[in-house]
Parts: C-alpha cells; sequence; structure tokens
C-alpha cells in the first residue's frame, strides 16, 4: 500500500479519497475548508494537513481534484504547494479539468522538480466518485502512468493513457463537447413529447432501445420529466469546462458551433438562476419559452 496526499474534497474528490482509505492506503488529505478535511477523517480515518505542503510531505503519489486552473496552480507551486515538499520520483496526479496549457505549465515544473506529472481528467458525475466506477483519461509519462495506474484503479472502472502531456485535458475536452450536445437534445426530444402531449416515460422506454438511446437518456431522463435538478455536476461547472473547450478550438482551429450554441443556452440557465443546477436543466430552458 502506498502513502498517499489528496487535495480536494468535493462531492468528486471527498468519496474518491475515501475509497482509497478503505483500499489501506495511508492517506493524507487537504481541503480549502479546513472542516471539510476534520469530517473527511471522521468519516474514513486517516490524516488531515493545513496546507498542501504538508499533507504531500513524504507521500508516493500526490492526488488533486479541485476547481479551476488557478486553484490547481495554487496546490502545486509557491512554498506551500505540493511540489516543494514531494521527493524525487513521486508522481503527481490531476484529476481536475483545466486547460492544456497550465497542465503543460505544471508538467515542466514537475519535470524541473524532479517529480512527475499525470494530467488525469475524469468523467462520471458524482455517482461515478460515489461508485468508484470513474472513467479517467491520462496524459504524461507512460512510466509514472503505469505507476499510479494501481492508485486510480481503485476508483475507475477504465482509466487509459491516451499519449503525452496534456492528452488527458484533450480528452475530456472530447467528452465535454459530446455531453452538451446529447443533453441538448434529449432536453429538446422531451420538451417535444411534452409539447404533444406524449407520455414522456413512454416515449422514453421505446425510443432508449433504439439508436437514441445514450447514457444521459437512461441516467436522466425521469428527474428531468421531474424538474429534479440536483445531480452533482453544476451548470456553473460545466460553462467552465466548455469554455475550456471553445478557447482551445481557437488554438486548434477545430470548428464547434454546437458546442458554443450549447454555452450560450448554458448561459441563459444561469440567467434563470440555475447555475447550481445540474447539466440536465437545458431542458428548463425550454419549457420556460412556453
Amino acid at each position: 500500500m502506498a502513502k498517499l496526499a489528496f487535495l480536494g474534497l468535493g462531492v468528486m474528490g471527498g468519496p474518491m479519497a475515501g475509497h482509497l482509505q478503505k483500499a489501506g492506503h495511508d492517506v493524507t488529505v487537504y481541503n480549502r475548508t479546513a472542516s471539510k478535511s476534520d469530517a473527511w477523517v471522521a468519516t474514513y480515518g486517516g490524516a488531515s494537513a493545513a496546507t498542501p505542503h504538508k499533507a504531500a510531505n513524504g507521500a508516493d503519489f500526490v492526488i488533486a481534484c479541485v476547481g479551476n486552473d488557478d486553484d490547481l496552480r495554487s496546490v502545486c507551486l509557491g512554498p506551500d504547494g505540493a511540489f516543494s515538499a514531494m521527493a524525487k520520483g513521486a508522481v503527481f496526479v490531476d484529476h481536475t479539468t483545466v486547460s492544456a496549457a497550465v497542465t503543460r505549465e505544471l508538467y515542466s515544473a514537475a519535470s524541473d522538480a524532479g517529480i512527475s506529472f499525470v494530467d488525469a481528467p475524469i468523467s462520471g458525475g458524482q455517482a461515478g466518485a460515489e461508485n468508484a466506477q470513474l472513467s479517467i483519461m491520462c496524459g504524461g509519462d507512460e512510466s509514472p502512468f503505469n505507476a499510479a495506474l494501481p492508485v486510480m484503479e481503485v476508483y475507475s472502472k477504465i482509466c487509459r493513457r491516451i499519449g503525452d502531456s496534456g492528452a488527458g485535458q484533450m480528452t475530456k475536452m472530447c467528452n465535454q463537447i459530446a455531453i452538451a450536445g446529447v443533453v441538448q437534445g434529449l432536453s429538446e426530444a422531451l420538451h417535444f413529447a411534452q409539447k404533444a402531449g406524449l407520455d414522456g416515460r413512454a416515449v422514453v422506454e421505446v425510443i432508449s432501445q433504439g439508436a437514441a438511446g445514450s447514457w444521459q437518456m437512461a441516467n436522466r431522463y425521469e428527474t428531468m420529466l421531474d424538474d429534479h435538478f440536483e445531480h452533482g455536476f453544476a451548470v456553473d461547472w460545466m460553462r467552465k469546462d466548455l469554455g475550456i473547450c471553445l478557447d482551445t478550438s481557437d488554438e486548434i482551429e477545430a470548428s464547434l458551433p454546437l458546442t458554443a450554441l450549447v454555452d450560450q443556452f448554458y448561459k441563459d440557465v444561469q440567467k434563470m438562476g440555475g447555475g447550481r443546477w445540474d447539466t440536465s436543466s437545458l431542458i428548463k430552458r425550454l419549457q420556460a419559452m412556453g
């Protein structure tokens, strides 16, 4: 079993760190709000630390699941950051969805410090984290990825190295691009069914067994019909992710017209007060239009 540090105990990070502690690893956690660290230790055991530096001291692997580029930099760099405490050869695994630019920046800084950096964004939502069924898409050097793989397998159903540093984040962008279009299509189908006076559940029972079927349909249609949008991954976070996708598309000259459109639809949901609703709340926008 390994000595681990886990930085960030949100709706995803908390359960993931818990799986590691239950699996027998020696886990020290850090969270910006210290009360979350205290609650985690009370639930799972392990230990907490006041700074990323203290959490990472002596760790074989340091794992982060924080909010955005700036949050990731803050837990990695500077005198209180994890990098300054990590021993030569230790591996930093980043599960945050961030830009490929900050990933490359931190990969370089880690290399200069004699440590390894693996970008490993996740998909599967809060339920995937709680049930250890996450999909993990990784970028970075092969040797540290292979070293970290048994750790990540504790809370994943698939974990794959896609390519060099940044490839994991680029793959996560593909994931979010695909989700955006699927959720909009599902929202329109359910809205159309409602306006046509059809039984939405009966409609989905039939069409889900054909080419229209998807994870979003299977897992979200009932709560969408029930006007329930509390499934963890908020619209605010989706807009952050889609912003990364759109910025990157400009850099690599990719065309993302549907993604840009759905991003604006999510902006409309924010204006309705739905920034903390989950991403399936796109249907609320359609219903508000009449």
